[in-house]
């Protein structure tokens, strides 16, 4: 990991793991509060698998970067965000374009 991520050092990968860890925990916590925030009583059929998209990927995304923050990783998960955005917007762009 240390490589492909271009980390400087194992304690940068273990840092970086904790953030990836706290953030999904974190989600797990948090998911049934939103849901319910939002009157979602369940997640059913292709609606629901949109709404968790809509409203849990953003929230992993924050949290991601809170948690990055809080322990010295903003740049590497600040790269990260970058990548993801690229990635989403490209299979747009594709699927716009033909």
């Amino acid at each position: 990991m240390q490589e492909r991520w271009h980390l400087k050092s194992i304690t940068q990968v273990v840092l970086v793991l904790i953030v990836f860890t706290l953030t999904g925990s974190s989600v797990v916590f948090l998911k049934p509060f939103v849901f319910k925030l939002f009157g979602i009583q369940e997640i059913v059929g292709m609606k629901g698998a949109l709404l968790y998209i809509l409203l849990v990927f953003p929230l992993y995304q924050i949290l991601l970067m809170v948690y990055g923050t809080l322990l010295g990783q903003f740049d590497f998960f600040w790269k990260w965000q970058k990548k993801i955005f690229n990635s989403l917007t490209k299979i747009f762009r594709r699927k716009g374009s033909n």
